[in-house]
């Protein structure tokens, strides 16, 4: 982050902060790859709102970010790392695990609120026992469960979602239903060009799931027909039809709005005529979405 600098202002265009591996929970991924947690990068996005505030004004600063879409795509890595730790499954219960995310998220959420953050995209995780890396849990059928676990969480995500809108003035979201997205695609996969619903396009061993996606790993003649592309992450071919439901909807994925409505969810006139979106930790690959 540049400090006292012009050239911040081109921030109101758009920031991503992001940071693969990024869960929750500040722990999350800590051990291996030092991803950015969530907490810091809610910390870096209140640094740049006041550095903006102190450059363009406080009551435009405002405007402009209460039309902006807040896109946080969080979790995946903590329901991974569960089932990864030892510790972690000892010291708590699953339905413990859960209440904590859900509780840990819904106060990073509020403090991006308190910087006139007011449109969200949140998107639940994923069918996290489905991916080759936990498939290989459950001699390469889905690990239930890790699903179960992803199913309890978007519930009580969804719960928590609907009570803070209350609790807010002019806030509106939009959730987007990851597992059922994926499990449609997993279960039903020749009507959507798909044939390998099981191993990774790029990897080692079994499924392609037992070593990562590196230069001297093995990579399938046609990363088109797999819904994974290594043992944990989408291929394209997925990721097109996941951001395709997420923007158009239709309901049974989205809620209460997809993300195409949202974005014609008027809170004030912005200064540019751009969306304002931060990620917030990824597990799908993201396109840039332009409304029509």
């Amino acid at each position: 982050m540049v400090k006292n600098s012009k050239s911040n202002v081109s921030f109101l265009n758009g920031v991503n902060f992001a940071s693969g591996g990024a869960g929750v929970f500040n722990g999350t991924d800590q051990s291996f790859w030092k991803s950015i947690h969530m907490t810091k990068q809610v910390e870096y996005y209140s640094q740049m709102y006041e550095q903006l505030t102190h450059q363009i004004g406080a009551s435009k600063l405002q405007k402009h970010i209460s039309e902006s879409i807040f896109f946080v795509v969080i979790g995946n890595n903590d329901i991974f790392d569960y089932f990864n730790s030892i510790d972690l499954q000892t010291n708590n219960t699953q339905q413990q695990y859960v209440k904590s995310m859900v509780s840990s998220l819904k106060l990073q959420l509020q403090k991006l609120y308190k910087n006139s953050a007011r449109k969200f995209e949140i998107a639940g995780v994923a069918a996290i026992g489905c991916c080759p890396a936990l498939r290989l849990k459950n001699k390469t059928e889905c690990f239930s469960e890790a699903n179960l676990l992803s199913v309890q969480y978007n519930k009580q995500l969804q719960s928590m979602l609907k009570k803070w809108q209350l609790e807010n003035k002019n806030l509106t979201y939009s959730y987007f239903d990851t597992y059922t997205a994926i499990q449609d695609l997993i279960q039903n996969p020749t009507s959507h060009g798909f044939v390998d619903v099981k191993a990774a396009c790029c990897g080692i061993g079994e499924l392609n799931a037992q070593f990562p996606c590196l230069p001297s790993a093995n990579i399938c003649s046609n990363r088109q027909d797999h819904i994974f592309w290594d043992s944990v992450h989408p291929t394209e071919a997925t990721t097109r039809i996941i951001v395709d439901r997420l923007y158009n909807g239709p309901s049974q994925y989205t809620s209460p709005v997809n993300m195409k409505e949202l974005l014609h969810v008027s809170n004030a006139k912005s200064l540019f005529p751009f969306n304002f979106f931060i990620l917030l930790s990824l597990m799908v690959t993201c396109y840039q979405i332009k409304a029509k």
